[in-house]
């Protein structure tokens, strides 16, 4: 499922028209997004939860070469599936 079949699956259950579904999809990623990007964790009971890990720096290999390379250190967004999430994938 992509974006756009998201939204027409949130306007077709809610009831909303294309443009406040597309807005109201827009609104919550954008929310998730911008409080991970500020290191909180979004928490949605039952589904899962958003948070940011911090991985560290490494040595690596560029494997057309061989030659060996830094990895710097980042962060990166994680996503750990909730209860019903996992009960709804593994009943499916």
């Amino acid at each position: 499922m992509n974006k756009a079949e998201l939204i027409y699956r949130v306007c077709e259950e809610s009831g909303l028209s294309k443009t406040e579904a597309t807005a109201a999809v827009e609104a919550m990623l954008g929310n998730v997004e911008r409080a991970l990007a500020r290191g909180d964790m979004v928490r949605l009971v039952g589904f899962g939860t958003f948070e940011v890990h911090d991985r560290a720096g490494r040595k690596g290999r560029n494997p057309q070469t061989g030659e060996s390379l830094r990895i710097p250190a980042r962060k990166s967004p994680v996503f750990r599936a909730g209860r019903n999430l996992k009960k709804a994938i593994a009943g499916a």
